[in-house]
């Protein structure tokens, strides 16, 4: 998507896209494993994000993914200083991805089985953006009610 014209008629696919892409919410930078969880709060709160990816070491490494609760529960619910512990340190990794090509169905599928209420998604080898299982069941909802609508 690196023409205008392509950008342009994104908006207008997304619309109609069953894709875990018409529902992710664009990932911001990765953050590094060595940043202090400080440093983590501060850009979700910047970004308006309850999760970021942390960015991969080397080529064939796993992202990460550093959440709220993964603060809550590891830092200040053990007294540590956020000022004093590193991302990597209590990050999950690796973590469950879906394509950004994959059906919500599926993707739904998929973070029911491991239980989980969000992921990254990835385009290729690349991380572009979350997503979760509430934004995954509203837009399979939405589908279902169209699909009812004209038959």
């Amino acid at each position: 998507m690196s023409s205008d014209a392509s950008t342009a008629a994104a908006p207008v696919r997304e619309l109609r896209s069953n894709t875990v892409r018409a529902v992710m919410s664009p990932m911001p930078e990765p953050i590094d494993g060595m940043a202090t969880v400080h440093d983590a709060l501060e850009r979700m709160r910047e970004k308006g994000v309850h999760s970021l990816v942390v960015r991969r070491r080397r080529p064939g490494d796993e992202y990460g993914l550093v959440v709220v609760s993964d603060i809550a529960n590891k830092v200040i619910a053990e007294n540590r200083s956020p000022d004093r512990v590193n991302v990597y340190e209590i990050m999950s990794k690796p973590v469950v991805t879906v394509s950004a090509d994959m059906e919500i169905k599926y993707a739904i599928r998929l973070l029911g089985r491991f239980g989980l209420s969000r992921c990254v998604v990835v385009d290729g080898n690349e991380a572009v953006g979350f997503i979760t299982l509430t934004d995954l069941v509203f837009r399979y909802y939405e589908h279902a009610a169209v699909r009812q609508e004209g038959t």
